[in-house]
């Protein structure tokens, strides 16, 4: 049942500053608490522009708690904050966020460049519900040359961009990037080891045999020729693809004129591998250079934003953006705030090409140009090929906010029914799901998911180590693990409501679910209605699901509630379905925890429980006495002959193992 967080008297000199306040609570309250008080947001804004100059800078909007409303910039702060104080002039949306205004924090800049960068920064890091925000905050992947070694590594890379090598993206989504890597690695056969792999190798491994790595760690190629191959590559996803292609198909016919057929078959099968990647691309982007396509398509409300990824004239791929908080902004205004916001985590190209004409182009170009550390052209294409290109890009956009709009429908239609279904008093926000995983009593990992309106929340999954339940005791695990999940909500929540007013009083935060769903049944149901009720949680929905009398057979599931009631649903029932997908999240969730958990028990070692003993000494340890056992079993003047073990580390790990004799 959504609920409201309850609001909390506060004093703004005993209150951290903003950004510390966002990393505490944010989690917990993501809308303003106080009740909207226009007056009083519009004082708060005239006592900040009392201290305000004309001068460029960031200004942020705090509520009650100190939680950031809005992020603006401004080439004259005073101007435009004060700006906020004439209410009649403010749109509704305007209106509600000076409402709930107490506080403002101000950080001048050098330039309105300057302070453009830091908006879209502080925007990606606090997520304020005023301000447009991109939905995915999902980095992109890139191929990565990786250079530091006599013999580049070919590799695919995700987030900072700080090791020696050449960067070639983004793409759209990892599958994107390890199609292109199998078939780059066909073409000009770079390895795509590690570098203790590599030195560790005497003879060529699998990818050698199937013509995948010309195999430098054992010499089968001389380090000229394969940096001749690093050149090719770095040349090939630069947009000279055509002058490879064209080396390619002369060294095969001058092979084949030799007689040389086993070489003539490797360099066609390498001209198949670059034409594989040319014919990959569903979109022509020929003469176009580097460059991103954004186009923006709005229906009902909604915006939509294609954006393709062009880099040496071939199509890296496109990503479909559905930005939040967009109702009453201009779309110019979203489609540039969203682009401000992605090149946070992208490097900019040289161009960026756009649909329509942007609000402060200018300014942009000159934010854009300061971040890429070159110049960057914002363009918005009339004819030729970038023209269709742009073309094209609109049209995927539309499509992409349609099949959206059917997918929310459908999604809306779900709850709803999960709502009804399930006796509950409204569409839950926040179902949370719980499973555990073990074998017979041992490694026994609990786990929780979460999904909200929009699909799973991942970044809110949690692991629980079972600590105190007995070993094959299901129903005692899940005891432990629920009342380690809600012992400290139900304490933050008493001590809110100690603080809360008396219509406040028995609201919940945002981070309590609406719905908990057991995998299991009248057991597993039972242990958590009674731990819940030991808590004095009454008020939580709780549903487990089973399998029903066919275990194994799907769509016979049972659904348990708390009063001792089934109910089942048809086996065709898109409901059924989606809670099925919900069970089945927790589920790999939770052996995957699992099997992490045993993966290191299998490769722990009893030296590991010795204090101040290393990775290199344990390992020292055991290559001279060849076991754990032999160690513990070893006299003091043993322990001290065997190589990189001073008389220190001996007497420390004899007395460990004999400090009760």
């Amino acid at each position: 049942m959504a609920r409201t967080p309850a609001e909390k008297p506060s004093d703004p000199r005993s209150k951290p500053d903003g950004a510390e306040r966002f990393n505490e609570d944010r989690a917990t309250y993501t809308v303003a608490s106080a009740q909207p008080d226009l007056e009083a947001g519009v004082k708060a804004i005239r006592e900040t522009v009392k201290t305000l100059k004309p001068v460029p800078g960031v200004y942020r909007m705090l509520d009650a708690r100190g939680d950031v409303l809005y992020v603006g910039k401004a080439r004259a702060l005073k101007n435009r904050v004060a700006n906020y104080a004439q209410v009649q002039g403010l749109t509704n949306r305007l209106q509600r966020m000076v409402s709930q205004c107490r506080a403002m924090e101000i950080v001048t800049t050098n330039s309105e460049a300057e302070a453009l960068l830091l908006e879209a920064q502080l925007v990606k890091r606090f997520r304020p519900p005023f301000n447009v925000l991109l939905r995915d905050d999902k980095s992109f992947p890139f191929i990565l040359l990786r250079t530091g070694h006599d013999f580049p590594r070919i590799m695919k890379h995700r987030g900072a961009r700080k090791a020696k090598g050449n960067y070639y993206g983004p793409f759209a989504s990892a599958g994107s990037v390890n199609t292109t890597i199998n078939a780059l690695q066909k073409l000009f056969l770079l390895r795509s080891c590690t570098d203790s792999f590599f030195s560790r190798r005497d003879r060529p491994c699998l990818l050698y045999q199937i013509k995948r790595c010309s195999a430098p760690c054992v010499g089968r190629i001389s380090e000229a020729d394969y940096n001749a191959l690093v050149d090719q590559t770095k040349d090939f996803l630069s947009g000279k693809s055509g002058q490879v292609q064209h080396d390619l198909e002369q060294q095969m016919r001058k092979a084949s004129e030799d007689l040389d057929f086993e070489t003539a078959a490797i360099l066609r099968d390498r001209l198949r591998a670059a034409t594989f990647i040319q014919g990959s691309q569903a979109i022509n982007a020929q003469g176009v250079g580097d460059a991103d396509v954004f186009a923006l398509a709005s229906k009902v409300g909604q915006v939509g934003i294609q954006a393709f990824f062009i880099r040496g004239g071939q199509n890296w791929g496109h990503r479909a953006i559905f930005p939040t908080h967009t109702r009453d902004v201009e779309e110019a205004k979203v489609l540039s705030d969203v682009i401000l916001q992605f090149y946070e985590e992208v490097p900019p190209p040289p161009m960026v090409l756009v649909d329509r004409a942007l609000p402060e182009s200018k300014l942009i170009e000159q934010a854009l140009s300061e971040l890429a550390g070159r110049k960057v052209v914002l363009s918005v294409p009339q004819r030729g090929d970038r023209r269709k290109l742009m073309e094209q890009a609109s049209r995927n956009a539309t499509e992409a906010l349609e099949r959206r709009m059917a997918e929310s429908g459908t999604k809306a239609k779900i709850q709803r029914e999960l709502a009804e279904f399930l006796e509950l008093e409204s569409v839950p926000r926040r179902i949370e799901v719980y499973d555990n995983s073990h074998i017979q009593g041992t490694k026994a990992v609990g786990a929780m998911v979460v999904a909200g309106a929009e699909g799973f929340l991942k970044n809110q999954y949690r692991k629980f180590n079972i600590r105190e339940a007995q070993t094959n005791d299901d129903f005692g695990m899940m005891r432990e693990v629920m009342r380690r999940r809600f012992r400290k909500l139900a304490e933050s929540e008493r001590e809110d409501s100690d603080t809360s007013s008396a219509a406040d009083k028995g609201t919940h935060h945002d981070n309590w679910p609406d719905l908990v769903l057991i995998d299991g049944g009248k057991g597993q149901m039972s242990s958590v209605r009674d731990t819940l009720e030991e808590l004095g949680i009454e008020d939580v929905p709780l549903i487990a699901i089973a399998k029903g009398p066919h275990h194994g057979r799907e769509g016979r599931e049972v659904f348990h509630f708390p009063d001792g009631r089934e109910k089942t649903l048809p086996t065709n029932s898109p409901l059924l379905f989606y809670l099925q997908t919900l069970r089945d999240e927790v589920h790999r969730y939770a052996i995957g925890a699992h099997r992490a958990k045993r993966s290191r028990a299998i490769t722990a070692s009893p030296l590991d429980e010795i204090p101040g003993i290393g990775p290199a000494r344990k390992r020292a340890l055991l290559l001279h006495f060849g076991t754990a056992g032999k160690v513990r079993a070893a006299s003091l003047e043993d322990l001290q002959r065997a190589p990189g073990v001073s008389e220190t580390v001996a007497r420390t790990v004899y007395d460990f193992y004999h400090a009760g004799g």
